[in-house]
């Protein structure tokens, strides 16, 4: 009889996915564009789920038994809490395993007269020369504005929100060295478009040609250099006229948090030309955004809705690309694979936007820090791909502009004519009037008494605008999709050094934790909007702080129980023993296969769950409490943008060599140093007692021993390296008292 039903339940769950995702072909004419077909893990994937939730089911029941019976209800309590909170993580990893999907786009039958492709605005946001080098800039700038793509359609703005003459000046000189590189890519055929990629790469070309070329990228790399270096642009090296009078702007009064608008049209698709005159130049446009102190920026978001306005003012270009300063695109064909969906009329009409993953370059071997993301731009993406389609996350993101004026059917106006998504732009981007409105609507109290930030444009609320933006988005009924084509689209640097990792984690949790915690929570508004599965996907970065808890608690409870020979888990004896070991090998089995599949590695895997526990003692637990505090308005905080200027030497040589930089003295390490001395006491105890004693505490024991392994790298750094990069003293000094006191403490609670 069970044999039967179990049959039957397979049979039933074929049938289910077959009839939600069959194998799709989207055509355009006789000609298809892209397909889509669902994983083949789903099936064994949701007979898996179905198991391990009868397994979660009874370890709750358990859990409730051992709480009306047991003395040790404090224990017991936060034992229970623990598993609920991983329970419910577990849920929202796989609400994302319920229906992952793969696409297949085909740019190459893409057929179109130039005259015919969509303008294309390219959106390319910075805030500091220093943490992020101007030439970074120049690199991604340049990138884009060599797409294969009819040139006078493509326009590029680049918000400087750190207001820096330096940027603007390295622009200025990108502008006149791409009359020189965007004709030798085209004629070339170049797939590297970053100058800085290509020069560097050992593959290209050695013509006279070639050499020439890289000889005006250094020489104007140097200049770029040279004025970075010294702070300041010097009359000498203006040598454009037009351009003089622009820089008169920046006085003594003149700051990154007070100062005007300034809007500069740096290139001109109706005037600029190579010097060969068979080249037309894309427009390139810096635009730094009125500040003042008394009024909110918004950040990030406030930064793009600004580029929105103003680019609706001077082009008003129908698909708009989104990109983080050094994430420069890898693939000149990258906007016609965009098109390959945008166009499709099967599915624009709902169509937001299409996202491309992040790849970073120069990650190490194994991926120590964990900086690929690959669960985050990958495997879930896949998964949000079979629902409402993947997440917005921050770059390499082609949006429908009318994605951002309310819900397909429900079209918000803004509050000017010259700002709606389809009108047709009939004036040139130089003329007086366009440039006055586009100060105009650049100005620091615009958005006051409108619809900016709440619905229309970048939502304001976050600090991770990016998931709020695309939540939002999809809850007003958008749908989007993942492209993932074999070459990756763009690629960006990642920090070396694990204080940069975990300062970045930490602002992205607090700004999920203003999500989780508002009247637009995925539990509620978006389980409401979207539907349970998609709701509770979202939940799984919303919630991400709460992390932190069941590691706080699984991190010391049993190696203080250990230390006190007190059991807090069933003895090996015990049949729940089991439970315990079936549930961890069947969750953290399924977490590698997934990792596998996507073409990870077994070394990248582990770095990646080790970083997984170093993110919630640091990461999630300061975001938790930052977040507390500042709800309380006890404390603020701000955006602070993670540096990508990777200079120094001795740092880049540990990263190859795979040891952790732990950098300066933060209090952010002290949980970490502390968990890991905790676990060694625990672990060397255990060992002794299950050979004084016999049957020791085999569970506590053997957390104790997964938690030793993953602490390695900070053994080695407390006591064995005399690098910079090392454990500062100061932080296990004072890790090394909290640990005695904590075993105080367990004392007290265990005895």
């Amino acid at each position: 009889m069970y044999q039967v039903s179990l049959k039957q339940f397979v049979f039933l769950l074929k049938i289910k996915s077959t009839t939600m995702e069959p194998h799709r072909k989207h055509s355009v004419g006789d000609t298809t564009l892209h397909t889509c077909h669902p994983c083949r893990r789903t099936i064994p994937y949701r007979i898996y789920a179905v198991f391990h939730t009868c397994g979660i089911i009874a370890l709750m029941y358990h859990h409730v038994h051992s709480l009306l019976t047991a003395n040790t209800t404090l224990i017991t309590s936060l034992l229970l809490l623990s598993d609920i909170v991983l329970a419910f993580m577990w849920a929202t990893t796989t609400s994302l395993r319920y229906k992952p999907v793969r696409r297949t786009e085909y740019p190459e039958k893409y057929a179109a007269e130039p005259e015919d492709f969509p303008k294309l605005d390219v959106f390319i946001c910075t805030a500091d020369p220093y943490k992020e080098p101007p030439m970074m800039v120049v690199n991604t700038a340049l990138s884009v504005m060599a797409y294969e793509y009819p040139s006078d359609k493509i326009s590029v703005y680049v918000s400087d929100d750190g207001g820096s003459s330096l940027t603007l000046f390295a622009l200025m000189e990108a502008a006149k060295f791409s009359k020189h590189w965007l004709p030798f890519c085209k004629k070339n055929n170049v797939q590297d478009r970053s100058p800085e990629v290509y020069f560097s790469s050992k593959l290209r070309s050695r013509s006279d040609e070639a050499e020439n070329i890289k000889m005006m990228y250094e020489d104007m790399k140097s200049r770029v250099e040279h004025v970075v270096e010294s702070g300041k642009v010097e009359t000498a090296f203006i040598t454009c006229d037009q351009f003089r009078g622009v820089f008169d702007l920046w006085t003594d009064k003149f700051t990154r948090h007070d100062h005007p608008t300034i809007i500069q049209v740096l290139q001109n698709s109706e005037n600029d030309m190579d010097d060969t005159k068979k080249y037309i130049m894309p427009n390139l446009i810096y635009v730094s955004r009125e500040k003042s102190k008394v009024s909110s920026h918004h950040f990030k978001a406030g930064a793009l809705n600004t580029l929105l306005r103003v680019s609706g003012v001077m082009t008003n270009s129908p698909i708009i690309l989104t990109l983080d300063c050094d994430m420069y695109s890898n693939d000149p064909a990258t906007p016609v694979r965009a098109l390959c969906y945008l166009t499709d009329p099967k599915i624009k009409t709902g169509l937001g936007f299409v996202q491309f993953p992040q790849t970073f370059q120069g990650i190490s071997k194994n991926d120590i820090y964990a900086c690929a993301y690959k669960r985050l731009f990958e495997i879930n993406m896949i998964g949000f791909d079979g629902l409402m389609g993947p997440n917005h996350v921050g770059t390499g993101c082609f949006f429908n502009r009318r994605v951002f004026y309310g819900a397909p059917s429900n079209l918000i106006l803004p509050e000017i004519d010259e700002l709606k998504p389809n009108r047709i732009v009939d004036k040139p981007i130089n003329a007086q009037d366009v440039l006055a409105l586009a100060h105009r609507v650049a100005g620091c109290i615009y958005e006051l008494n409108t619809n900016w930030g709440s619905k229309i444009g970048f939502r304001y609320g976050s600090l991770v605008e990016d998931y709020y933006t695309g939540y939002r988005l999809h809850c007003e009924g958008w749908r989007s999709v993942f492209c993932r084509p074999k070459r990756a689209a763009f690629c960006g640097d990642s920090p070396k050094s694990l204080i940069d990792v975990v300062s970045q984690q930490k602002r992205w949790a607090i700004g999920l934790l203003e999500v989780a915690i508002s009247r637009y929570s995925p539990i509620t508004y978006g389980v409401k909007s979207m539907g349970l599965v998609t709701g509770v996907g979202y939940c799984q970065y919303a919630c991400w702080a709460f992390w932190s808890l069941p590691l706080i608690v699984y991190g010391f409870l049993p190696q203080l129980a250990l230390l006190y020979q007190s059991s807090v888990f069933p003895k090996s004896s015990d049949p729940w023993f089991w439970l315990y070991i079936v549930l961890f090998l069947g969750a953290y089995g399924q977490d590698l296969l997934d990792f596998v599949l996507e073409g990870g590695t077994y070394g990248g895997w582990w770095n990646d769950q080790r970083m997984w526990s170093i993110r919630g003692f640091s990461s999630h637990l300061f975001g938790f409490i930052e977040f507390t505090l500042k709800t309380l308005n006890l404390s603020t905080h701000g955006f602070n943008v993670t540096s990508k200027a990777n200079d120094d030497e001795e740092q880049s040589k540990r990263y190859e060599k795979e040891i952790f930089e732990f950098g300066p003295s933060s209090s952010m390490f002290l949980p970490l140093t502390t968990v890991a001395i905790v676990n060694l006491l625990a672990f060397v105890w255990g060992l002794y007692g299950l050979f004084a004693w016999g049957e020791g505490l085999v569970l506590e024991l053997m957390l104790a021993s997964f938690a030793v392994v993953n602490c390695l790298p900070i053994y080695e750094a407390m006591v064995l390296r005399i690098d910079d990069g090392k454990l500062p003293k100061r932080v296990c000094f004072v890790a090394g008292i909290l640990t005695f006191v904590l075993i105080v403490s367990g004392y007290v609670f265990l005895k």
